[in-house]
């Protein structure tokens, strides 16, 4: 199987390149290496390289600053996805794309089922929707997307990252409590994706998190607390809740975007494992390095 990886020097990209299947022929691609926005190199890249499968964890992901750059995001968010498709609908190949929770408004009080009507609140979101929406247009036989949400790894700009560098430097830290979803290691997001592209029959639109629920205000005390234990962090950082009124960004987000993961398990086999318990492992990778 031989598998093209375009975002491989992202969070979900890394993950991906460190626990390859053994059978997995890959080629990795940075945005260095191919910029998915442009169709051009996206068609020559994968006429050349011929893969069965692609796997495109490229993105624009700068929720707020996608406010100010909607064309930028486009780009990135639904042109990129719309080449690959094209590309993998011209040479034969699957498409596995990685999609967002934001995709949803956030007004449901159950979890979201892949087929749930999308209405995204920002940018970042309306991309990501038209992305998908154009994978599935040019390739619905051979495509998979894999909605996830609040990634975060031992590398990268992320949550963990920003949450250990501001509890390293003050004493106080404020977080918003009134958003609620699933915080999800990109090891774990990793893990399907193979499942999925060893799985040639599957296809649609699926959802994979981490088990569990909780709002950012609970993962930052989750986070100060395994900190503390593995001595990224002092003891007895106060973490205050706040309000997301109290917290204003360019960008609305969703309220409540946990993902309903049911058909994804019954597809893959593969039950997730607590996000706390992933959180402990990503810091146990940080403090290690």
């Amino acid at each position: 199987m031989k598998v093209l990886i375009t975002g491989a020097q992202g969070q979900v990209g890394r993950a991906l390149l460190a626990a390859p299947p053994a059978q997995a022929e890959i080629v990795a691609m940075g945005r260095a290496e191919l910029d998915i926005g442009v169709a051009d190199a996206v068609a020559d890249a994968v006429r050349q390289h011929r893969p069965d499968v692609i796997i495109n964890a490229a993105a624009y992901t700068a929720v707020d600053r996608a406010e100010s750059e909607p064309e930028v995001a486009r780009v990135a968010n639904e042109l990129g996805p719309k080449h690959l498709a094209d590309a993998a609908h011209a040479t034969g190949a699957r498409l596995i794309h990685v999609s967002t929770d934001f995709v949803f408004d956030g007004r449901s009080s159950l979890a979201y089922a892949p087929d749930a009507t999308p209405n995204p609140l920002n940018v970042y979101g309306a991309t990501k929707l038209a992305g998908e929406r154009a994978v599935q247009a040019v390739l619905p036989e051979r495509s998979v997307i894999l909605r996830t949400a609040w990634l975060y790894a031992a590398e990268g700009r992320n949550f963990v990252r920003t949450m250990l560098r501001l509890m390293q430097n003050e004493r106080i830290v404020r977080v918003v409590t009134d958003q609620i979803g699933t915080p999800t290691a990109a090891h774990s997001v990793a893990q399907v994706l193979w499942r999925f592209a060893e799985r040639p029959a599957l296809r649609g639109i699926y959802h994979w998190t981490d088990a569990g629920i909780a709002s950012w205000y609970d993962f930052a005390v989750a986070i100060a607390e395994e900190g503390a234990a593995l001595n990224l962090l002092p003891d007895g950082v106060d973490v205050v809740p706040i309000t997301t009124d109290e917290y204003p960004t360019s960008a609305r987000r969703p309220h409540f975007s946990v993902l309903d993961k049911r058909t994804t398990i019954s597809a893959i086999g593969m039950s997730p494992s607590h996000w706390r318990r992933n959180l402990r492992c990503v810091l146990g990778e940080i403090a290690v390095a």
